[in-house]
């Protein structure tokens, strides 16, 4: 298996657009929905948007490996893709409904249950869909070249799922726009899932090895795995990093720069860079190798981050700049990693002769899943420690405390995340051999020293 037709790289990259929405929009828009509709204190709404994801974190894993049975009794993980979604979209549009149970507690009973669902059928959605590159094809760069086409498709549907929802939900105001914006994401959520589920139709599967034999095998396995281990740990502290980010954004725009309106024009400065520059970060990959690209722009989007913490300071058009700078660097952190796995994942197939996909994308998404909902639990207690006042009103008087507590948790924090995983990106995280002619280490080898 090597390169892939248009057909299935366009078809499995659709897939992101179920991804995307319900990876972005709960972190830009539950907490201020909990918090400024819903009228929760601030630190609860944090809890609340962790804890059904903290579940999520220990179901993934279990995902996986019913995912990694399934292929082997019946030849394709694509049915949990289409099915995982679409239960997925209708409890999304559930989770912003609204239902007015008569008082704040019941409400926010009410969203932790659906958040919960919300949750199990994205981890049957998402464990699949990150197994499948590594069965896709077997050929070092074109799982670069699947990477990029997934990306670009992920930062459109970021862009219009993190764009829209916000104007949606901002434009009709109060339950009534969140209601409305539930039922927009659901929908492109509901597309997302659909269209990969066709689009991979007659795609390669890989070879059917036997799944693990038991937890006890795979735990030394991901125990002996250093490779992975090391391209985990860069992974979630990004994931936490851009979470924290993306939590402020809400925050930013109406407290930082003083006008609501520029929320989706926020968003959209910060991931609209990734459809222009995901063919240099492919080219770099190519030539400098992926190690190299993931180092390039981790870097600069942690340099970035770090210059928006002088935000209040700064006029609103030199803070678009640097957050259009973090966005070149928010693409290659995602390019790099998911194309460094599915090196690893054929690897260890190799070496065990057992299928990894499904319980070590199970795994990934547990640590991804996490970062993103520790993220926003993380600004909520940056918010309640710097006196934010929570209502029921879309804009209240803060006192300055919070302001600097909004500009740290959006800026500082984020940066402090994203430069703590450079140390750890060493040539170990790729593994022990080399494809001819590449400047790094592919990831096929578990193991590899540093």
């Amino acid at each position: 298996m090597s390169a892939l037709g248009t057909r299935t790289r366009l078809g499995y990259s659709l897939g992101s657009f179920a991804t995307g929405a319900f990876g972005t929009v709960p972190g830009l828009l539950l907490l201020p929905y909990l918090t400024d509709t819903m009228a929760v204190p601030a630190a609860v709404a944090g809890a609340i948007v962790l804890l059904p994801k903290a579940w999520d974190v220990l179901f993934n894993p279990v995902a996986g490996r019913i995912s990694d049975s399934a292929l082997r009794r019946h030849g394709s993980r694509r049915p949990f893709l289409v099915v995982g979604g679409l239960v997925l979209a209708a409890c999304f549009a559930a989770l912003f409904a609204g239902p007015g149970l008569g008082s704040t507690a019941a409400d926010a009973a009410y969203v932790v249950v659906v958040f919960f669902v919300c949750a199990t059928a994205f981890a049957f959605f998402q464990v699949p869909f990150n197994a499948l590159p590594a069965e896709l094809t077997e050929d070092y760069h074109e799982r670069t070249r699947l990477t990029t086409w997934r990306i670009a498709v992920l930062a459109l549907a970021i862009l219009v799922s993190g764009a829209v929802a916000p104007a949606i939900a901002s434009g009709l105001g109060g339950a009534a726009g969140y209601r409305v914006m539930g039922v927009f994401v659901g929908v492109l959520i509901a597309l997302g899932a659909v269209a990969v589920y066709a689009g991979t139709r007659g795609a390669p599967v890989g070879r059917l090895r036997e799944p693990t034999p038991g937890w006890r095998e795979l735990l030394a396995t991901m125990r002996s795995w250093r490779a992975f281990r090391w391209l985990l740990a860069v992974y979630f502290l990004q994931a936490l990093g851009v979470a924290t980010l993306l939590a402020g954004v809400n925050y930013v725009a109406r407290y930082v720069l003083g006008d609501p309106d520029l929320q989706s024009a926020l968003f959209a400065g910060f991931v609209g860079p990734a459809l222009l520059v995901m063919p240099v970060w492919d080219r770099i990959g190519r030539s400098g190798g992926k190690l190299t690209g993931f180092r390039v722009s981790s870097a600069l989007l942690a340099a970035a981050l770090g210059a928006l913490a002088f935000s209040p300071a700064m006029a609103t058009p030199l803070v678009f700049v640097f957050v259009a700078l973090a966005g070149v660097g928010y693409a290659g952190i995602q390019v790099f990693p998911l194309a460094i796995l599915p090196d690893l994942i054929s690897a260890e197939e190799e070496r065990t002769g057992a299928t990894r996909a499904g319980i070590t994308a199970g795994v990934w998404t547990a640590a991804e899943t996490l970062g993103l909902a520790v993220g926003p639990g993380l600004f909520g207690l940056v918010l309640s420690i710097g006196g934010y006042v929570s209502s029921g009103q879309s804009v209240a008087t803060q006192p300055e405390s919070a302001i600097t507590a909004i500009t740290v948790g959006f800026s500082a924090l984020p940066a402090v995340f994203v430069a703590l995983a450079l140390p750890l990106l060493r040539r170990s995280v790729l593994g022990d051999r080399r494809p001819g002619g590449d400047a790094d280490a592919a990831a096929t080898a578990g193991g590899g020293g540093a």
